[in-house]
């Protein structure tokens, strides 16, 4: 039988969201146990940074599990994880989902040689240690995401050839008039522009081809004044976030518009299953906070004290919705790819093959697009992008990551204790 933990409330997820729930729920209830796949909690964001939300967590008496896969959702309020390969159960009371998002990457031509990476990727292997200082790194894809990478890699010594974003410049500045709303994200854009300048900002341009022989020497990128090339040791791209819903989807959790459906209580359509930050929408740090102090707390049942915080989560949806509506995605990228390039990387189906397909689904059975080790968390939302498939964010089935065959085995032991 596995190592069986219990708990009253247990959380998924230790970026800012799963942080802020720990912090609220804490102060009521002396049972919180929170998973994280990362070795120390802090997310995507804060990539285990020290700062005033990882020291909350470290002493408001919540148990942190780093390291901690979720596998599978279990019946009878249980949730199958492992860590070192070694399978655990949490049997909980009450369970809040904040499972963060992860980038959206757009194939083109080149896009799996080395020296390509993830905007927030290529920060977090600097995170890790890598070596940057000298490097010459383009930066392309879209969202606010791509100022802040450019501005971490600057300042440990990269050269930042370039800043390509994929919406005009009028976007940009309706985007930027609003931020007078939002004075802490006014300092930080202002913060942002201090350090990169001198950096070219191209706005409505896009990577359109990486070349190289064993690993990355250029970019040519599409630009209003046409096609130009750039010299680079990396080429960091992003185009915006998607949301992690595979566990809430497994809980039996509602899914609308690719999100999580939510009530303003933070409460989804599964019965005592709560879900906060990037899966109920994308808006960054401070919606993630208010949202997991608000399921923290209504978990722990002080609804009194999460109605206090509903006006402050309305100011950042508001936020959320005008982020959403400056960095929507342009036609073009939906036409980066030619016939022969890769599109699935883990099992390399090309796109002309995966065009023969009408849905992820048949992608799957029929051509193996998706059926690799990261279950088509790459492909499938930008194939979903590019041919209009359907969302299949909906249909997650376990086990949500590759497993050991003894953590797949205390399913079956799981389960034949509830017959």
């Amino acid at each position: 039988m596995p190592r069986e933990e219990r708990c009253r409330i247990l959380i998924v997820g230790a970026g800012p969201a799963g942080i802020a729930a720990a912090w609220a729920a804490a102060e009521t209830v002396d049972s919180v146990v929170v998973l994280d796949d990362n070795p120390a909690p802090g997310g995507q964001i804060w990539r285990g940074e020290e700062n005033r939300w990882t020291a909350r967590l470290r002493g408001c008496g919540a148990h942190v599990w780093n390291g901690t896969q979720a596998i599978a959702v279990l019946d009878g309020g249980s949730l199958l994880a492992a860590r070192d390969g070694e399978p655990l159960v949490f049997r909980f009371e009450r369970l809040i989902i904040a499972t963060g998002a992860r980038e959206l990457f757009l194939p083109f031509p080149g896009w799996t040689m080395p020296g390509v990476t993830g905007a927030g990727g290529l920060q977090a292997l600097v995170h890790g240690g890598l070596p940057i200082a000298g490097k010459r790194i383009v930066v392309a894809g879209s969202g606010p995401l791509l100022l802040a990478v450019a501005a971490h890699l600057a300042k440990r010594g990269a050269i930042i050839q370039a800043i390509a974003e994929q919406v005009p410049l009028r976007n940009l500045v309706r985007f930027a008039a609003q931020l007078w709303r939002v004075p802490g994200k006014l300092a930080q854009a202002l913060d942002l522009q201090w350090t990169l300048r001198g950096v070219p900002h191209l706005k409505e341009a896009w990577p359109l081809a990486a070349h190289g022989d064993d690993r990355l020497k250029e970019v040519t990128l599409r630009t209003r004044t046409g096609v130009r090339r750039f010299a680079c040791d990396y080429l960091a791209c992003g185009f915006g976030l998607i949301p992690n819903t595979e566990l809430a989807a497994l809980a039996g959790c509602d899914l609308r518009g690719g999100f999580v459906e939510v009530d303003e209580w933070q409460q989804t359509t599964a019965r005592d299953v709560l879900c906060s930050g990037e899966p109920t929408g994308i808006g960054g740090v401070d919606r993630s906070v208010v949202e997991g102090r608000i399921a923290g707390y209504v978990a722990a049942g002080r609804r009194n004290v999460a109605e206090k915080l509903f006006g402050e989560r309305r100011r950042v949806h508001a936020f959320s919705a005008a982020l959403a509506r400056c960095f929507a995605l342009r036609d073009e990228l939906r036409h980066l790819a030619d016939d022969e390039t890769i599109v699935c990387r883990c099992e390399d189906v090309k796109l002309k093959n995966a065009v023969e397909y009408r849905s992820a689904r048949a992608a799957r059975l029929h051509g193996r697009c998706g059926m690799g080790a990261c279950q088509g968390r790459i492909c499938g939302p930008a194939l979903q992008f590019m041919l209009d498939w359907a969302d299949p964010s909906g249909r997650a089935r376990p086990p949500l990551f590759p497993a050991t065959m003894t953590t797949l085995a205390a399913v079956v032991e799981e389960e034949s204790t509830h017959v």
